[in-house]
Order: structure tokens, then sequence, then C-alpha cells
């Protein structure tokens, strides 16, 4: 068993994954031991052994009233989402004023070229062909929802950006 998307940033990240929080597809191996963790019936990858709380896609926290998470983490979804603007507003409705919104996510050109240079096979579950660090902070700016970029590093770990928003 490989090493998780999240292994690789926990240390960056878990300091804005505080309190009560969702991790949406954790693969077993949620960013914080407290996480609310989500994932596929089913899920896709398996890197660890934590125990799933939730079942579903991500797209819908029906589970959750407005405004009631410190925080939404995610690792290598967002990507697999043909409408970003949707999700990220379903993602954003459950955090409290103050809490984040924490990304770690690949940026699909670099990514596209990394597996070709490494020889290994793309994930053709990734849906934007332009899917970057701009493009998300482009797309959480016309939602209409008053955030605040707190954190943000492109190209991290080889292929990977990550991003911290702050709901105001």
């Amino acid at each position: 068993m490989g090493k998780s998307e999240t292994s690789k940033c926990r240390e960056r990240l878990e300091k804005y994954c505080v309190g009560n929080g969702l991790d949406i597809g954790y693969g077993g191996d949620p960013i914080t031991p407290s996480s609310i963790t989500l994932d596929l019936p089913s899920p896709l990858s398996k890197r660890g052994d934590w125990p799933q709380n939730l079942r579903g896609d991500g797209r819908d926290l029906y589970w959750f009233r407005d405004s009631v998470l410190d925080y939404v983490y995610s690792s290598h979804v967002l990507e697999e989402f043909e409408n970003t603007g949707e999700v990220l507003k379903e993602w954003l409705r459950v955090i409290k004023p103050g809490g984040f919104l924490v990304l770690y996510c690949p940026d699909e050109q670099v990514y596209r070229e990394w597996c070709k240079l490494s020889g290994q096979s793309y994930n053709k579950r990734h849906k934007i062909e332009n899917f970057s660090l701009e493009y998300v902070k482009s797309v959480i700016a016309k939602l209409g929802i008053s955030c605040e970029v707190v954190y943000e590093r492109a190209h991290v770990d080889k292929y990977s950006f990550e991003l911290v928003v702050r709901k105001l």
C-alpha cells in the first residue's frame, strides 16, 4: 500500500483542520483523527485503515446544515467533478464563518506532463483540462460567497497545489 496524497501535505495543512470538520474522499487516511470521514460506498483508493463515517460522493452534503463545520478538507477529489462551482458552493455552505476550505489537488497540466515523464498511468476521472490553483480560485471568486485566500502554494509534491480559503 503506497502513501496517501494526504500524507504528503498533512504537515502543512492540518493546522487549518481544527475543530469539527469533514474530510471528503479520505481513502482510509484522514487529515486529522477527529475528521468526519466521507468517501464513496466503494472508495476508489484505500491508503489506510481509518474507519469511514459517511458514504456518498461529496456533491451533496445533506447530512449537514448550513454553517456548522469548522473546516472541509479534500485531497485529490475536486478535479473528478464536472461542475467545480456547484461542488465548491456546497462545500462552502456547510463551513461556519471563519472556517476553512482546505484543498490539496493536482494541477492538471503539470500532472499530465508528470505522468508522461514518469510512466505513471493517467487518471481518466479528472474532468477539467485546465484544473489548477488559478482555475479553482477563479471559480470560488465567481460564487458570490465572501471568502479570502489565507494560504496558497502551487507546484508542490511534483504536480499538486494547496489552497486554504477562509469563509467570511
